[in-house]
Parts: C-alpha cells; sequence; structure tokens
C-alpha cells in the first residue's frame, strides 16, 4: 500500500506539471461534446437546397414544383432552363440535386402517353443527396399515381375502386427507440464517446512511453518497490477517476441538459461508461506492452482509434463488412458501449440481455494485461530509438 500510495501521489504530480494532460483528458472531450451537440441540435437536416429544370411551363408542371417545395427536407431554390445549367449548379457545390420535368408533360399526362420524370441526386455528400433523393422519389411516385388516377377516373372508373388499385395496403411507420428520427440522438453519443476513446488510448501511451523516453521509469518502477502491477495502478488510476468524471459528465450534458430519450436505465450505463475507460486503458497498455516505443504506438492507438468510428458501426452495419474488417471490430472497447447505448438506453433491453456487452468491457482488462513482463523488462532497461 505505500508503494500504491507513493506511484498515485507521483503520477498526481506528473499530471500537474503537464498542461497537455488537462487538454488532453478534459477539454478535447469537453469541446467535442459541446461541438457535437450544437451542430446536430436541429436532430434531422432540412431543407437541402435542390433546383427544377421546368421545360413544359404548364399548369400541372407548376404544381408539381410546388408539390417540391413542400416537402419538409427539400428546398427548391432555383428554377433552371436546361439540364446543363442544373448539373453545372451541382457541380460548383450550389444545389444537391435537381427534377427534371419534360416538354409536352401535361400533353403527354392528359393524352395518356406516360411522360417520364427525371431526376438527379449528388451522392458525394451522403446526407443532403438522400434527402433529396427521398424527397425526389416521393415526389415523383405520387404524381404518377395521380396521373394514373385521373386517366383511369377520366376512362369511367370508380374513384374508390381505383384508390384501391393505385395503394392497395397503407404503410405505417413506427421507429423504435428514435421515433423522432434525430440524427444527433444517434450519432452524437456514438462520436463523442469514440472521441473519449482515442484520448483514452494517446494519454495511457503516453502516460508510460514518456517515463521510458525520459529514463524515469527505473525510478517509477523503484516507488511501486519494484512491482509493475502496483506502478500501473498507481499510474492509471488518477486517469480513470478524470476520464470517468469526464464521461459521466457527457451523460450529464446528453441526457440531463439535451433531454436525450431514455427507454432503459441510465445507471446501468454510467456503470458501462467507467468499465469502458477502463477497458480503452487496457486497451493502450497492451499495446504499449507489445512496442514500448512512443512514435510506434501513438501511431496504432490513433489509428484504431480513428478507424473504431468505422469499424465500430456507427454509420455501416458490422453484419454488412467483409469478414476481415468485420472482425476488428470486436476488439475495440468503443463497439460494445455502443451497443449497450443503443440495446439498453435506445430500446429498453432488460439488462439481462446486454450482460455479455459488460463481460466484454471487463475481459478487456485482465487481457490488457498479459504482456506487462515485457513492459516491465523495457522500463527496468529504457532504451529510446526515433
Amino acid at each position: 500500500m505505500t508503494g500504491l500510495k507513493a506511484s498515485i501521489l507521483r503520477e498526481v504530480r506528473r499530471l500537474g506539471s503537464r498542461k497537455m494532460y488537462i487538454c488532453a483528458m478534459v477539454l478535447v472531450p469537453v469541446l467535442c461534446a459541446l461541438f457535437f451537440v450544437s451542430l446536430m441540435q436541429p436532430g434531422l437536416p432540412v431543407k437541402a437546397p435542390v433546383a427544377v429544370v421546368d421545360l413544359d411551363h404548364s399548369t400541372m408542371s407548376r404544381k408539381v414544383t410546388r408539390t417540391l417545395n413542400a416537402i419538409e427536407t427539400i428546398d427548391v431554390t432555383r428554377r433552371l432552363e436546361s439540364y446543363d445549367k442544373a448539373v453545372d449548379a451541382v457541380r460548383r457545390g450550389d444545389i444537391y440535386g435537381f427534377f427534371v420535368i419534360p416538354a409536352n408533360f401535361e400533353s403527354d399526362a392528359l393524352g395518356g402517353r406516360t411522360p417520364t420524370m427525371e431526376y438527379y441526386s449528388n451522392m458525394t455528400y451522403f446526407v443532403p443527396g438522400t434527402l433529396t433523393f427521398k424527397g425526389f422519389k416521393t415526389v415523383a411516385v405520387t404524381t404518377a399515381g395521380g396521373l394514373v388516377t385521373a386517366t383511369l377516373v377520366s376512362a369511367g372508373a370508380d374513384p374508390a375502386m381505383v384508390g384501391s388499385l393505385i395503394q392497395p395496403m397503407t404503410v405505417q411507420e413506427h421507429p423504435l427507440g428514435n421515433p423522432w428520427l434525430s440524427y444527433s440522438i444517434y450519432l452524437c453519443p456514438s462520436f463523442i464517446y469514440g472521441v473519449l476513446a482515442l484520448m483514452i488510448f494517446l494519454t495511457t501511451a503516453f502516460a508510460i512511453t514518456m517515463e521510458i523516453k525520459d529514463g524515469t521509469s527505473p525510478q517509477w518502477l523503484a516507488t511501486a518497490h519494484g512491482r509493475i502491477s502496483v506502478a500501473l495502478v498507481g499510474k492509471l488510476l488518477p486517469h480513470t477517476l478524470v476520464f470517468s468524471i469526464v464521461g459521466l459528465g457527457i451523460i450529464s450534458l446528453l441526457w440531463g441538459y439535451c433531454h436525450f430519450p431514455v427507454a432503459g436505465s441510465l445507471w446501468w450505463f454510467a456503470l458501462a461508461v467507467v468499465l469502458f475507460v477502463m477497458a480503452c486503458q487496457a486497451f493502450a497498455l497492451f499495446i504499449v506492452s507489445i512496442l514500448p516505443n512512443p512514435r510506434l504506438s501513438f501511431s496504432i492507438l490513433a489509428l484504431t482509434g480513428i478507424l473504431s468510428f468505422s469499424l465500430t458501426g456507427f454509420s455501416f452495419p458490422v453484419q454488412s463488412m467483409y469478414g476481415a474488417l468485420a472482425i476488428f471490430s470486436y476488439i475495440i472497447p468503443v463497439r460494445y458501449l455502443f451497443l449497450i447505448y443503443v440495446s439498453d438506453v435506445l430500446n429498453g433491453w432488460p439488462i439481462y440481455f446486454v450482460r455479455l456487452y459488460y463481460v466484454a468491457l471487463i475481459l478487456f482488462v485482465p487481457i490488457g494485461c498479459t504482456m506487462v513482463w515485457k513492459l516491465k523488462k523495457a522500463c527496468l532497461k529504457p532504451v529510446y530509438v526515433e
């Protein structure tokens, strides 16, 4: 206990001696949290600018334009006269897509000659491109259904029967967990805790490898009476406390101040955050134990932290990834916090059904300590190689 207390006090003094620690452990996660919350405050991006190329200029084409402008997700900001001008506007980034109403649209529609409507979306920007595509498709389908209805009714068909033929089945949508379809509710916790994981990786690697680089690792071990386990606990425990407070503060920001929905228990999620902090430290410890070199360990951990935004299922489902890539998602701690958030907080599953995710976070700690013997050898004879 004397060695543990001395190690903790030594690390607390080191934390206070470098402003970098305060920046990486507190300022960066907090500022990122505020940034994402303010950026995603509207919840769902609306009114993506688009254009209409009206080659008909008829009463029916103007009605289609008004219908387009009434769609919540798009905003008709331009009315252009040709396809080429619309393509140039897309290339300049002025609009995210355009809707083409062909010439003789009204006469062909009333004459039963099935005119063709075209729409183009710029999918280089995934979110606005998807929103414009959805809005264009809704108007196109609605207009086509209206034309068919008008044609059949003019031919003498019963309007009630025509309605059942055009839409034989009514679809009701009930989104679970996030009925508002808010991007903020889904993405903010994922990205914010992803940034926190990245900071934990880098700070843990920095705290350990700097001892080797500066040649103070023998003194560090001597403070713990030569026991690497005591030295590591004494060094990482203050980090665990600070990162846990920051992680719990993010919970207060998202669910206390921003009033994100809660279907499960925030107490269980708070426990998951603390385990998540320890799991990230253990992951970084494992990498540092294998490669006790600042440059190499920083590179691997930084790459892992950045790739975790893609490999853990935030933006693309793991089940649809290639097997060689999907396997990496199961060795990154933030993946299990993400699953706990979706399952417990959003969907309200009982803790019994998410227990394995908690077990996975706990298992990171003993697995991360399996190579500390190699780290001890590097600390006893510190050699720094550029």
